[in-house]
């Protein structure tokens, strides 16, 4: 499935050297909110991917962990896709399958149709069409941050996922993928998270703790990326997240990798089943 997101790259806000007035702001704990004025989102093309079998081993990502919120008021439960991912047009490389079911993948056959006369020889079937139309408010991509620091870069793509009633107050419920790609020459290792998650309502609170997903990721030249993905609640409809992953080299130098500042956007949903825990 083809997306279509805003990218906002601080990089080349850096370049144009406005990260002292960035860093300025995150100090005085308001920085979020001109989230995406300071930096200009760019359209790019993204898609929505299925892993194929044979190459979730040699994957970096938690492919089993891609969970939505459904909409329908009959389930009212947590949705868990194995083996989705988001993958940028420029991460591309093009290739062409002489297999008459080139990716294994247990969604495959259930939505793709072999057609001989296409180019790629496949069409979408209904299923497909219904199972889009029923989960899109769910899996569409809105916005994707990037910033790189020392070398190493962070991407953020945030989800909306639903929202439920709780003691009655409404309870929001984003989860959101990060992906951390060592561009240096020297490996690098994730030690230490910090978070800050401000929400609509007035609170700020602050994530502390080592590693992320309980994994402590070596980021080296020949497996240079890693990417998981977590979950967030809000007791408002909207709010920001920003923070730091501290990276230690190779050679023992230690530094704050920033997470750049992304919002946290509801939208408009029907029903709101039970949500996992949260964990930065």
């Amino acid at each position: 499935m083809k997306l279509l997101a805003r990218v906002y790259d601080r990089d080349a806000t850096s370049k144009r050297g406005t990260t002292d007035s960035l860093a300025t702001a995150e100090a005085s704990g308001d920085s979020l909110s001109n989230v995406g004025k300071e930096v200009k989102g760019r359209t790019h093309t993204f898609y929505q991917v299925l892993i194929d079998t044979r190459d979730a081993p040699y994957i970096r990502a938690q492919t089993e962990a891609v969970t939505f919120l459904g909409n329908q008021e009959s389930s009212r439960s947590l949705y868990a896709i194995p083996g989705l991912d988001y993958v940028a047009h420029d991460d591309i490389i093009p290739y062409t399958s002489v297999e008459r079911v080139p990716l294994q993948h247990e969604l495959f056959d259930k939505f793709l149709m072999h057609n001989p006369d296409k180019d790629p020889p496949f069409i979408a079937q209904e299923t497909l069409r219904a199972w889009q139309k029923k989960n899109h408010p769910w899996l569409e991509l809105s916005d994707v941050h990037r910033e790189t620091t020392e070398g190493v870069r962070v991407t953020v793509i945030p989800f909306y996922m639903g929202s439920r009633e709780s003691q009655n107050s409404a309870v929001y419920w984003w989860r959101y993928c990060i992906r951390l790609e060592n561009l240096g020459e020297q490996a690098v290792q994730l030690r230490e998270r910090h978070w800050r998650i401000f929400s609509l309502s007035g609170t700020l609170e602050t994530v502390r703790g080592r590693g992320v997903v309980g994994q402590e990721p070596v980021l080296a030249r020949h497996s240079p990326a890693f990417q998981y993905s977590s979950h967030v609640s809000l007791q408002a409809p909207s709010g920001h997240m920003w923070g730091t992953f501290r990276m230690e080299r190779e050679d023992g130098y230690t530094f704050d990798c920033r997470i750049p500042p992304f919002s946290l956007e509801s939208k408009p949903d029907e029903g709101a089943p039970m949500a996992p825990t949260p964990a930065a």
